[in-house]
C-alpha cells in the first residue's frame, strides 16, 4: 500500500499493526521530500538524522498506543525544535537556534510523530503568501505558479505534495485557514487560549497575546480531532484550569443548523466560491439540516472588521521599535478620519492602551452576540479568502491586488473573512468545498461557538464524507 496520501490515522494504524515500521515510513517521506520538494521548496529546514534516530527507537518500543505513533511530520518554522533555526524569515535570525521544544512539539512527540524538518513562512509571518529571502518562495502543488497562502504555506503544500503525514501552523489573520483553502487540505483555528503558543515567537520574545493561535493541519478531518486532543490543554505553568471541551452539537445533517454567507459588502467573493457555497446549502436541505441564508449576529460586522484590522495591528506591534512607533503615531494623527487599511494600520500600531481596552470592550459585546447567535444556530459556513490561489505577487503588501470575478480587488479585502472568527476568539475549521473552473481547490470556513471546536470539525467529518474529502495534486504521486 502507497501510504504518500494516507490520513495520520491510518498510517498509525499501518505501523501499529506492523505492515510497516516507522523507520520505513519516515524513509518513504524523506526520500519523496528530497525527490520532490525543490519544485516547491516547502520543507526548508531537515533533521532527518535525527528524526530516523526516534523512529528507530520507536520501532523497538514495546508500547504502540500513542495516536498518532510513528507518524512523519514537519512543523511551522515559526515554532521551536530544540536544536533548530526559528528565524521566522528574518535573515538576520539564520543563526537563531531554539535550545527548546514549543509546547505544541511536546505534545505532538508525546502523542507519537517523528518529526523531521520545518515548512517555510513568509518574512515575519506577515504575508498571505510564502516568501522570505532566507529561505526563498514557496510554490502551490496544485500550480507552481500560485501561492501555497501564508503565513502557514509551506505546512500546507507540503501536506498537499504529500511530503509528510501531518503538520501544524499558526494563525493570526488566517494564517491556518488560508494556506488550507488554498491547497486543499483541512486547518483548524481553535478557540483562542485552548492550545498554548509558548515557544511559538522571536528569540527573546513571548508569543502574541491576543487573536493569535496554533493549531493542526491535516489530509482527513478526522486527523484535525487526534492532533488538537494532542495539542489541547493548559500550558505547563498554567495549573489552574484543566480544559473540557464539549462534545458536538450534532453528528448528523438532519441535526444540524447552518447559517450560511456567502458573501458581504466588504469583500467581493470570486463566483467560483460563492457558486460552490450555494450548491453545498441545497446539498444540506436535501440531507435534513436546516439551512438560513440570512442569519447573523446581531451587530454590525463592518464596526467588527475594523476593530480586528486595528486590535490585530496593535497585536503585532510588539515587533516595533521605538522609531517606528513614533512613525505610525505620526500617520495615525494625520489619518485619524480616514477609513481606508492603511489608516486602520497605523491606529492599531499606535494605539494607547485606554482605547485598546476600549475597543476590547466593544468585542466583548459582539462576543456575547455571537454566543447569543449561536444559541440557535450550531455553525455559521462561509467563505476563507475571496478567491482560489493567486499567482505570485512580491509587491508591496498594501499595493497589491488580486482578481475576483474578473478585476482587480485589494488583497487586504478578504481579510474580513480572516476576522469573522479570529477576532472573536472563535473556532473555525477549514474543509475542502471543490474545485474552481480552473482546477484550483477551494475550501469552506466552518465558524462555531467558543470552545465549539469539537462541533466545527465533525461538521467537517460529515462533509468530508459526503462531500469533498482531501484529493491529490496531480503529478505528485
Amino acid at each position: 500500500m502507497d501510504p504518500t496520501f494516507l490520513s495520520a490515522a491510518r498510517l498509525a494504524s499501518l505501523v501499529r499493526a506492523g505492515e510497516i515500521g516507522c523507520l520505513e515510513l519516515l524513509d518513504h517521506f524523506i526520500a519523496r521530500t528530497e525527490r520532490l520538494d525543490p519544485r516547491i521548496n516547502a520543507v526548508v529546514v531537515r533533521d532527518f538524522e535525527r528524526a530516523r534516530d526516534r523512529a528507530r527507537a520507536l520501532d523497538a518500543s514495546g508500547d504502540r498506543s500513542a495516536p498518532l505513533f510513528g507518524v512523519p511530520m514537519t512543523i511551522k518554522e515559526s515554532c521551536d525544535v530544540a536544536g533548530l533555526p526559528t528565524t521566522w524569515g528574518v535573515p538576520a535570525m539564520r543563526d537563531s537556534i531554539a535550545s527548546t521544544n514549543a509546547v505544541a512539539v511536546d505534545r505532538l512527540l508525546a502523542a507519537g510523530v517523528v518529526l523531521f524538518g520545518k515548512t517555510n513562512v513568509p518574512f515575519m509571518l506577515n504575508d498571505l503568501q510564502t516568501f522570505n529571502e532566507l529561505y526563498g518562495r514557496t510554490n502551490n502543488p496544485w500550480d507552481l505558479g500560485r501561492t501555497p497562502g501564508g503565513s502557514s504555506g509551506g505546512s500546507a503544500a507540503a501536506l498537499a505534495a504529500g511530503l509528510t503525514g501531518i503538520e501544524a501552523g499558526t494563525d493570526l489573520g488566517s494564517s491556518i485557514r488560508n494556506p488550507a483553502h488554498y491547497c486543499g487540505v483541512f486547518g483548524h483555528r481553535p478557540t483562542w487560549g485552548i492550545c498554548p503558543l509558548l515557544g511559538h515567537a522571536m528569540k527573546d520574545r513571548t508569543p502574541y497575546s491576543d487573536i493569535s493561535v496554533i493549531g493542526p493541519m491535516t489530509r482527513s478531518a478526522s486527523d484535525l480531532a487526534i492532533a488538537l486532543d494532542a495539542m489541547a490543554g493548559a500550558a505547563p505553568a498554567d495549573i489552574g484550569w484543566k480544559l473540557d471541551l464539549p462534545p458536538p452539537r450534532a453528528t448528523s445533517f438532519r441535526e444540524l443548523r447552518v447559517a450560511l454567507m456567502n458573501g458581504h459588502p466588504l469583500s467581493e467573493v470570486d463566483a467560483s466560491i460563492s457558486e460552490k457555497l450555494v450548491e453545498l446549502a441545497v446539498f444540506l436541505r436535501r440531507e435534513g439540516a436546516t439551512v438560513s441564508d440570512i442569519a447573523r449576529p446581531s451587530f454590525d460586522l463592518a464596526h467588527g472588521h475594523r476593530l480586528f484590522i486595528e486590535m490585530m495591528s496593535a497585536t503585532t506591534s510588539v515587533n516595533i521599535d521605538g522609531a517606528a512607533m513614533q512613525h505610525w503615531r505620526d500617520e495615525a494623527s494625520r489619518l485619524a478620519d480616514n477609513t481606508g487599511f492603511y489608516a486602520m494600520m497605523a491606529r492599531g500600531r499606535s494605539v494607547s492602551h485606554r482605547d485598546w481596552l476600549i475597543g476590547n470592550e466593544q468585542r466583548r459585546g459582539m462576543q456575547r452576540a455571537w454566543a447569543a447567535f449561536f444559541q440557535e444556530w450550531d455553525v455559521l459556513l462561509c467563505p476563507v479568502m475571496a478567491s482560489p490561489a493567486q499567482p505570485h505577487d512580491h509587491t508591496e503588501l498594501l499595493a497589491r491586488s488580486i482578481m475576483v470575478n474578473g478585476h482587480a480587488v485589494p488583497l487586504t479585502d478578504q481579510l474580513f473573512w480572516a476576522g469573522i472568527s479570529g477576532f472573536y476568539l472563535l473556532p473555525a475549521t477549514v474543509t475542502p468545498l471543490g474545485f474552481s473552473p480552473y482546477g484550483l481547490p477551494v475550501g469552506v470556513q466552518i465558524v462555531g461557538p467558543q470552545y465549539g471546536d469539537r462541533t466545527t470539525i465533525e461538521v467537517a467529518r460529515m462533509l468530508e464524507q459526503a462531500w469533498q474529502g482531501f484529493v491529490a495534486p496531480q503529478g505528485w504521486d
